[in-house]
C-alpha cells in the first residue's frame, strides 16, 4: 500500500477545517474517499458530521476501535504552506488533519487486507469544543457497534517523528471551560459612590481565585486555574456596569474538580456580597480526564518497545483536556501521543507537524491490530 497519498489526504483536509459539529465538508470528503474503496467490507452509520465506519472481519470474535476528532480550531493560520487553510479564521491547529490521514490510512489497509475481527473506526465531532465524545459514546450507532477496546493518538509537537510516548493510569487532566458574569451599576468616574464597579469587583475575583489552588488543594495534588480574559467597561471616565471573566480549570482528579467548583462557587457568592453585584457561573465545556487501562498500555508499550523500531518514552501525565476521556471510562482502551517535531507547540498558528510521522504512525497501529486480533 502506497502510504504517501495519505500526506495528500493530510493537506486536502488542512485545507477544509471546520469547527465542531459544522464539519460538513469535511464529512462529505471522508465519505467521498470511503466510496472509492471496496464496497463489499464497509458498513457506513453517520452521526451529525461525525461518521462510525465498520470494516467487517472474516470470522469476528471481538470489535477493535479506533477513534480520530475531526475538528479545527478558531485560528488565522500562519503557516505559509502552500495548502493553507481556506477558510478564514478557522486552521487545524491541534492536528486533526493527521489524526484523521492516519485513520483513513488505517482503514484503507484493512479493507484492502481484511482481519478475523471487526474494526469500527470512529470520525469523532467537536473534539475542541462543546464536546463531541459523550453524546457519540451515548449514540445509538454506538451502541449497535460498541467495542470491546477502543485507542486513539494524539501528535505531540515536542517530540521527534518515530517517537511513541505514553503511559498507564492518567495520560490527560479533568478539564472545564469557566465564565463568570458580574453586573453592578455604571456611572460617572466623578461619582463613583452611586455606582457598583464592576472593574473593581473582577480585580478582586481575579485575586481570590488564585488562591484556591494555593490554599484549598492539597499540595501533593495538582491543579490549575487560569484567567485568559477579562471584558468590561466601555470608555475610560465611565465606572463599569459589567465585567466578565473567562478562564480554564485543570485537575488530576475528578474529585478535586468538583472541590474547586465548590470554592469558586463561594468566593463569587462573597463577590456578590462585598461588591453588592450579581454574578453568574457557566462551566461551559467539561472534559474528563483520559485514564489508560493498565493492562492494555503495558501491552502496547510491550508490543512498541519489543516489535517495531518506534523510540518508545513513558511520559508523565498533562494537564491537557481531551473528550476521548469519556469514551476510555466506558470502554478498555488507551491514548497515545504520536512524536511529529515541531517547532510551534499545538494549538499555534504555525504549527508544522513532520508529515513523516503518518506513514510511520499508520504502519505502527496497522502492525498493532494485526497482533491483538491474532
Amino acid at each position: 500500500m502506497n502510504l504517501d497519498r495519505f500526506i495528500q489526504i493530510r493537506r486536502d483536509l488542512h485545507q477544509i477545517p471546520e469547527l465542531g459539529f459544522e464539519e460538513c465538508k469535511t464529512q462529505s470528503y471522508i465519505l467521498t474517499y470511503l466510496q472509492s474503496l471496496p464496497q463489499e467490507r464497509i458498513e457506513i452509520k453517520k452521526w451529525k458530521t461525525g461518521l462510525f465506519v465498520k470494516v467487517k472481519g472474516l470470522n469476528p470474535t471481538k470489535t477493535i476501535s479506533y477513534r480520530t476528532d475531526i475538528d479545527g480550531l478558531p485560528i488565522e493560520e500562519q503557516t505559509g504552506y502552500s495548502f493553507s487553510s481556506t477558510h478564514p479564521g478557522r486552521m487545524h491547529a491541534c492536528g486533526h488533519d493527521f489524526h484523521m490521514s492516519i485513520a483513513i490510512g488505517v482503514l484503507t489497509y484493512f479493507v484492502e487486507n481484511p482481519i478475523q475481527d471487526d474494526l469500527v473506526f470512529i470520525f469523532q465531532p467537536a473534539e475542541e469544543g462543546p464536546g463531541g465524545a459523550k453524546p457519540m459514546l451515548e449514540s445509538q450507532e454506538m451502541k449497535e457497534w460498541k467495542p470491546d477496546m477502543i485507542f486513539a493518538l494524539h501528535i505531540a509537537p515536542e517530540y521527534p517523528v518515530g517517537t511513541i510516548a505514553v503511559k498507564e493510569g492518567l495520560l490527560f487532566a479533568n478539564t472545564s471551560e469557566l465564565f463568570i458574569d458580574l453586573k453592578g451599576k455604571g456611572g460617572h468616574a466623578a461619582y463613583p459612590h452611586q455606582t457598583k464597579d464592576m472593574v473593581v469587583a473582577a480585580s478582586y475575583l481575579v485575586t481570590q481565585l488564585q488562591t484556591i489552588v494555593s490554599r484549598n488543594v492539597n499540595p501533593l495534588d495538582s491543579a490549575v486555574i487560569t484567567i485568559g480574559k477579562i471584558t468590561g467597561g466601555t470608555v475610560q471616565n465611565i465606572i463599569a456596569e459589567e465585567a466578565r471573566l473567562e478562564g480554564t480549570i485543570r485537575t488530576k482528579s475528578a474529585k478535586t474538580m468538583q472541590a474547586i467548583k465548590k470554592r469558586i462557587e463561594e468566593i463569587v457568592k462573597g463577590i456578590e456580597y462585598s461588591f453588592d453585584c450579581q454574578a453568574t457561573i457557566d462551566y461551559g465545556a467539561n472534559y474528563y480526564q483520559v485514564y489508560n487501562d493498565h493492562k492494555l498500555t503495558s501491552q502496547f508499550m510491550s508490543f512498541v518497545q519489543e516489535e517495531t523500531n518506534a523510540q518508545l518514552v513513558v511520559c508523565d501525565e498533562a494537564m491537557t483536556g481531551e473528550d476521548f476521556g469519556y469514551m476510555l471510562a466506558e470502554i478498555p482502551g488507551f491514548m497515545f501521543w504520536l512524536g511529529v517535531d515541531s517547532p510551534y507547540g499545538l494549538h499555534h498558528a504555525k504549527l508544522q507537524p513532520n508529515e513523516e510521522a503518518i506513514p510511520f504512525a499508520i504502519e505502527t497501529i496497522r502492525q498493532y491490530i494485526e497482533k491483538i486480533t491474532g
